[in-house]
This record gives C-alpha cells, sequence and structure tokens, in this order.
C-alpha cells in the first residue's frame, strides 16, 4: 500500500485546473497611469485558457511581455475617468515537480546558466551583502546549497511572525530581520539576502496562490540550484503545488502588481484561486525534497 506522502507526490502531476479572478476598482483623481501585474505568466509548465481582462469603457491599454520573459504587464491610461475597475479572470494547469534534496547536483558559479547570475547580488530590498556572517552561522555547516534553501525557509517561518500591517513598501530584508516581524512580501526578502549571502542565486515570485487565507496576491522565493530553479513558501500560508506564477525578478521591485504614476486610491481587492479537488502537500510529504514550478 502507498504512504500518504507518496500518493500526495504522484496527485501532483493530476491536478483539477485553477481559476483566478481578480478584481480591483479605484478612484481617480487626475489623468493617471497605472503599471499592472497581475497576468499569469504563460509558460511550458503553466498552460493558460479562457483568459479574459477587461477594465472600464474609456481607458486605454497596452498588454505586453517583458524582454526575459519574466512578466506580462497591462499599461493603463485613465483619460478621464474618475473610476476605474478591473476585472481577469483565467483557467491555469501546471505541471509541478518534486526533487529529492541531495539528489540535485551542485554547480559551481562557473557553471550556472548567465541568466542566473544577477540573482546572486544584492538588490533593493534584499541586502544580502549584509547578512554574510549571519547566514554562515545559521547555515554554513550545511553541505548542500538547496538543503541550505530549504533550512533558510524553515528558519524564517520560525523566527519571523506573519503580522499584517507590520511593515510598508520601503520595509527591507534587514528591517524584517530587526523587526522580526512582516508579511509574505518580507518572509520572502529576508530568505533571498540570506541565500545570496551563500552564494546561492534566489529570486523573488509573485503570484496566486490555491485556496489562501485571507485570497489576496502572494509572494514567495526560488532558489536556483543544479540551474534548476526550486519554489519555497516561508510563510506556509500556501502549497507550492498550488502556485501560479505572475512574475519573478530580484524582489518586489521588480514585480509589484500594481504602480501608480498620477493621483490613484484603491477601493477593491477581491483574489481568488481555486481548484475542483486540490489536494495541499504536507510538511511531511516536503520533507526532504523541493518543488520545482519549471521542471
Amino acid at each position: 500500500m502507498l504512504s500518504k506522502s507518496v500518493i500526495e507526490l504522484l496527485s501532483m502531476n493530476h491536478q483539477s485546473p485553477f481559476q483566478v479572478f481578480a478584481n480591483l476598482r479605484y478612484a481617480v483623481f487626475q489623468r493617471s497611469t497605472l503599471l499592472l501585474n497581475i497576468h499569469a505568466l504563460p509558460s511550458h509548465n503553466q498552460r493558460l485558457s479562457n483568459e479574459s481582462f477587461s477594465l472600464t469603457s474609456g481607458a486605454g491599454c497596452d498588454i505586453f511581455q517583458h524582454g526575459a520573459s519574466e512578466k506580462r504587464s497591462a499599461r493603463i491610461d485613465t483619460v478621464d475617468l474618475t473610476e476605474l475597475s478591473i476585472t481577469y479572470e483565467v483557467r491555469v494547469e501546471t505541471n509541478p515537480d518534486a526533487r529529492e534534496i541531495y539528489d540535485t547536483r551542485q554547480l559551481p558559479i562557473t557553471e550556472m546558466e548567465l541568466s542566473t547570475l544577477d540573482y546572486l547580488f544584492p538588490s533593493r530590498y534584499c541586502e544580502s551583502d549584509l547578512m554574510g556572517l549571519l547566514a554562515a552561522k545559521l547555515f554554513g555547516h550545511i553541505a548542500h546549497p538547496l538543503a541550505q534553501a530549504r533550512a533558510i525557509s524553515d528558519w524564517v517561518f520560525e523566527n519571523i511572525d506573519y503580522v499584517v500591517g507590520s511593515t510598508g513598501g520601503a520595509t527591507s530584508a534587514h528591517d524584517t530581520l530587526t523587526q522580526r516581524a512582516g508579511v509574505c512580501r518580507d518572509f520572502a526578502h529576508l530568505a533571498i539576502a540570506l541565500c545570496r549571502a551563500l552564494s546561492i542565486p534566489a529570486r523573488y515570485f509573485s503570484g496566486y496562490a490555491c485556496n489562501m487565507q485571507p485570497p489576496d496576491f502572494h509572494a514567495c522565493f526560488e532558489a536556483c540550484v543544479g540551474n534548476r530553479w526550486f519554489i519555497f513558501d516561508p510563510t506556509r500560508l500556501s502549497s507550492p503545488n498550488g502556485l501560479i506564477r505572475i512574475a519573478s525578478g530580484r524582489d518586489a521591485a521588480d514585480t509589484s502588481f500594481a504602480t501608480i504614476f498620477g493621483a490613484m486610491e484603491m477601493e477593491l481587492l477581491e483574489v481568488s484561486c481555486t481548484a475542483e479537488h486540490f489536494e495541499p502537500l504536507s510538511q511531511r510529504t516536503l520533507e526532504g525534497k523541493a518543488i520545482l514550478l519549471e521542471p
């Protein structure tokens, strides 16, 4: 008889499609431009269908994909509107894959893909240059970089309190380490900074999470080992087999879901991600393993 953990892993390849919905409403005080990142990113292992994007009549909109194909953005011109409403819906099928941590090949920096090298350096919200001593003390004894990334995710979960409203748009990884509180973006930034301090390429993940409570856009992090990007959620609010990528980047500055140029104020935000027969992976199942969203 198969154990429950084995069944959970096998079921990842037989998941029901996810249904994503987002509804936003803004009050507009003067003609403004909104850069919006809420579109799911199509890829070989993230297949989209029945996608729709609508906004208040009279607004101008361009949808474009960035050069590195790490996000799709909408540039919205409010023109003469005083209120802007936006609705996005899509059906998504994913194909996550589980790998044994110690079976994953370690690579020196000289063999890493060139596209990963930018994720070794400090960035706006991830001051890895300030965390070298701490990272070495806490995780330097762990021999494998993917095991280090797993330990970092666990340490952040165990040592940082999840407190809504405790941080703001300027909060960095170092601030979170000092305050010992934050939300999902802060957890991700701190984990990324600690990974980079150990010369592990790490990047920020923004997306949708199936059945997450409370419903919202979500942030996690990915660590690159063996030229593969493995996903971790240090908040443990989501399951890695229930994540849908919107964007990835160095930190939240690259992946913010909304950036306003002008004068607008959000009045409503509704987000949902559901699946008919979704089974989240247990922590027991994930022990000794890491998940690839893009195997």
